[in-house]
C-alpha cells in the first residue's frame, strides 16, 4: 500500500486533498445516493438520509487511516470520544451538502479532464489502473466516480480558498509584533532559598493527603493467566519435507534469479525523423567527430556528454541513463546497449531521435540461487504458509474449547500445545509502557475485567489482539481499588508541601520587592539587560518570557512579576522596546502565506456552514456527547 502511495503521488494528492481542513473523504460515492432508512437515519441533508451504518463505517475508516499513519504510536481511544464521533458526523453532513451543491451547479469533471489525470498517472497501463482500483477497494467504475468527485471538490475548495486575501498592512503589523525585541532585566527569588524557613506539621501532611486523594489512588488490578494463539505458536506442529522444497524451487525458479543489470550512458545529436537529408548528414557528421574523439580518449565520455549531448534529460548527468530495462528505449538504442561489453563504446547508432554514441558503464551479470542456497528461505516461506493455514483451521477450536471448559485455560492450551503465561498488576486501562504487549490490548482488558471473569473466574472469550493474534485469559487474583496508606506516602507529601510553602514565601518576598521598586526605583539585585523576542530561543524561563512579551509597554519602564513553577518567583523590568535590526524577508513572506491560508480556511468553513443551511440539515439524533452523558 505504501509503495502504491509513493509511486502514485499525483492521484493520492487528489484523494488526500480533502483531509486538509476540513476532513471530508470518509465514505464512498455510492452513499450519496443512499436514501437510508428513516428509522435508522442520524441526519437528513437535502432530503437524503445519513444512516447509522454510514456513520459507523466512517468512524472505522478514519481509525484505520490514522492507524496506518501513526503505526505503533496510534491511540484508538482518541477517536472513541463523543467529540470525535460527533466531528465525523458533522463531516459527513458537510460532505453530503457540498455534493448536493456541486450537483445543483453542474460542477462536473469531463471525460477529457479525467483522461488527462489518468494519462499522467498510469501512462496507458490498464493493469496499473485496475490494480489502483483494487487497492482502494473499488471497481474501475467506482474509481472513476471517486476521482471525479474528489477533483470536483478540489476545484470547489480551491475556488473558495483561493479568493482569500490578507491585507499587507495586517500581515506587516503581525510580523512587526513577531520581530519586536524587548530589553529585560531579571531578579529571581528561588524557592530553594526559602526551604529552611518552612516547618511542615503532621496536620499539613494530612490536609494535603485528604485534598489530593487522586494522587494516591491505586486502581483495581488483577493477576491473570493467559494464552496466546498465533501462527508462530504452531511452528513446532508443522514441517516441510525436502520433496516439497524441491517442488517449490522447480515451480518458482524466477523468484530466485536476479536478471542482468546494465547501467549505460549516451551522447545524442538530434535529428528528427522527417528532417531534411542535409540536416541529418550534418548531425551524423558531428556524432562521428565526437566518436573519433572518444576513440582516442574513452575516459572523456562524461565530459563530452555534458558539453555536446543534446539530450536534456541526461546531458547534465554526463549522459547517464541509469539502469537500463528491456523496452525502455527505442529498439536501435536498446539493441546496442545489450550488445556492448562493460566499458565498450558503440559506433554511431541512428534512431528516430537522431544519432547516439553509447557506452555501458556497469554490468552486473544475471545470477540464480541454487536449490541448496535457496533452501532455508523456501523452508521458512512454506512453514509460514502452513502455520497460517493451520491457524485458520484451529482458531475456531481454540474459541470453542475456551467456552466449553470455561473454568480453566489448560484444556485449550493442552489441545493446541500452547503455553500458559501469568501477568500481574493488570488494570482496566492499557499501560503506555506496554503498548506492544497483547495482554495490554483494550479489548482483552475489557474482557478480563468483565463481571463474569472477575466474579466467576471464567475464561474470557478469544480476543483479537492484532492481525492473526488471539488471546484469552482468566483471573487468578483480584485487587479492588484502594488508596496508598498515609504512612507510605508521608515522606513524598512532606517534600511536596515543603516546596509549595517555599514557593509561597518566594512569592511573598518578590511582591514586597516589587512594591519597594515601584516606590523608590531601587533596582538593586536585578541582572544585566537581556533581549527577548518571539523569534529567538529565550534566555529566560519560558513562562517568564511569555509574560514579558505579553506585558503592556505603552509606558516604560514596565514591570512584570511571574510565578515560575518548580523554580520560584521572578521580577522583570522591561526597559526598551525595538524592532529587529534586520527583519527576515523570507519569514515575512511565509507569514503572509500562512495568514492568507488561515483566512482561506475560514472562508471555506463559512461557505460550508452556509451550504449546510441551504441544504436544510437536520440531525435526527442527539449530539453524541449529550447522548453519552445520559
Amino acid at each position: 500500500m505504501f509503495e502504491f502511495i509513493r509511486t502514485h503521488k499525483r492521484l493520492m494528492q487528489i484523494f488526500l486533498m480533502l483531509l486538509i481542513v476540513p476532513s471530508f473523504v470518509l465514505v464512498g460515492v455510492s452513499s450519496y445516493q443512499n436514501k437510508g432508512n428513516d428509522a435508522n437515519a442520524v441526519a437528513d441533508v437535502d432530503g437524503q438520509k445519513i444512516t447509522q451504518q454510514e456513520w459507523e463505517a466512517a468512524q472505522r475508516q478514519q481509525i484505520d487511516r490514522y492507524r496506518q499513519m501513526a503505526g505503533p504510536q496510534f491511540d484508538q481511544k482518541m477517536f472513541e470520544t463523543p467529540a470525535a464521533k460527533q466531528a465525523i458526523l458533522e463531516n459527513l453532513v458537510a460532505e453530503r451538502a457540498l455534493a448536493g451543491e456541486m450537483t445543483r451547479n453542474h460542477l462536473t469533471i469531463t471525460d477529457a479532464m479525467l483522461a488527462k489525470v489518468y494519462a499522467e498517472q498510469f501512462q496507458g497501463d490498464v493493469n496499473q489502473y485496475k490494480a489502483t482500483a483494487a487497492s482502494l477497494g473499488l471497481t474501475t467504475t467506482g474509481l472513476d466516480a471517486r476521482v471525479r468527485r474528489d477533483l470536483s471538490m478540489q476545484q470547489l475548495s480551491g475556488a473558495v480558498q483561493g479568493s482569500a486575501f490578507a491585507p499587507r498592512s495586517v500581515a506587516t503589523r503581525l510580523s512587526d509584533i513577531n520581530d519586536q525585541e524587548r530589553e529585560v532585566q531579571e531578579l529571581l527569588f528561588p524557592a530553594a532559598a526559602y526551604v529552611d524557613q518552612v516547618k511542615v506539621t503532621d496536620a499539613m501532611v494530612k490536609e494535603y493527603y485528604d485534598k489530593n486523594a487522586a494522587l494516591f489512588a491505586v486502581p483495581e488490578q488483577v493477576k491473570a493467566e493467559y494464552v496466546l494463539f498465533t501462527p508462530e505458536s504452531l511452528e513446532g506442529q508443522v514441517s516441510v519435507s525436502d520433496a516439497e522444497v524441491a517442488d517449490f524451487y522447480a515451480k518458482n525458479q524466477k523468484t530466485f534469479a536476479t536478471p542482468e543489470a546494465r547501467t549505460a550512458s549516451h551522447i545524442l545529436i538530434n535529428a528528427k525523423k522527417d528532417a531534411p537529408a542535409a540536416e541529418k548528414a550534418a548531425a551524423k557528421a558531428k556524432a562521428e567527430a565526437i566518436l573519433a574523439q572518444l576513440r582516442k580518449s574513452p575516459g572523456e565520455f562524461a565530459k563530452l556528454a555534458k558539453a555536446q549531448s543534446q539530450d536534456p534529460g541526461s546531458a547534465e548527468l554526463g549522459g547517464d541513463l541509469g539502469v537500463v530495462e528491456k523496452g525502455a528505449f527505442v529498439k536501435p538504442v536498446e539493441d546496442a546497449i545489450f550488445q556492448l561489453k562493460q566499458g565498450e563504446i558503440s559506433d554511431v547508432v541512428a534512431s528516430e531521435y537522431g544519432y547516439h554514441i553509447i557506452t555501458v558503464t556497469a554490468l552486473k551479470p544475471a545470477t540464480a540461487k541454487t536449490l541448496e542456497q535457496a533452501k532455508d528461505q523456501i523452508v521458512a516461506d512454506l512453514k509460514k504458509q502452513k502455520m497460517s493455514k493451520k491457524y485458520s483451521e484451529l482458531a475456531e477450536a481454540f474459541s470453542n474449547t475456551l467456552y466449553e471448559q470455561s473454568d480453566s485455560l489448560k484444556p485449550a492450551a493442552d489441545k493446541l500445545k500452547l503455553k500458559i503465561e501469568t501477568i500481574d498488576n493488570l488494570t482496566r486501562k492499557p499501560a503506555p509502557a506496554l503498548a506492544s504487549a497483547p495482554y495490554n490490548n483494550a479489548k482483552f482488558l475489557a474482557a478480563i475485567f468483565a463481571d463474569d471473569s472477575l466474579k466467576n473466574k471464567r475464561n474470557t472469550e478469544a480476543v483479537q489482539a492484532g492481525p492473526n493474534v488471539l488471546i484469552a485469559g482468566r483471573v487468578v487474583e483480584f485487587k479492588p481499588a484502594s488508596k496508598r496508606p498515609l504512612a507510605e506516602v508521608d515522606a513524598v507529601i512532606r517534600q511536596r508541601v515543603t516546596l509549595e510553602e517555599a514557593a509561597k514565601l518566594a512569592h511573598k518576598a518578590g511582591e514586597a520587592k516589587m512594591a519597594a521598586v515601584m516606590a523608590s526605583g531601587d533596582l538593586t539585585g536585578f541582572g544585566a539587560p537581556t533581549t527577548v523576542s518571539r523569534t529567538k530561543q529565550p534566555a529566560l524561563n519560558p513562562a517568564a518570557a511569555l509574560a514579558v512579551l505579553k506585558a503592556d509597554v505603552s509606558k516604560l519602564p514596565s514591570f512584570v512579576s511571574v510565578d515560575l513553577p518548580g523554580q520560584g518567583f521572578g521580577l522583570y523590568r522591561i526597559g526598551k522596546v525595538a524592532q529587529a535590526p534586520a527583519p527576515d524577508a523570507a519569514r515575512r513572506t511565509s507569514e503572509l502565506e500562512q495568514i492568507t491560508n488561515a483566512l482561506g480556511q475560514q472562508d471555506m468553513y463559512s461557505y460550508i456552514q452556509a451550504i449546510k443551511l441551504k441544504a436544510k440539515v437536520k440531525l435526527l439524533t442527539k449530539p453524541v456527547a449529550e447522548t453519552t452523558a445520559k
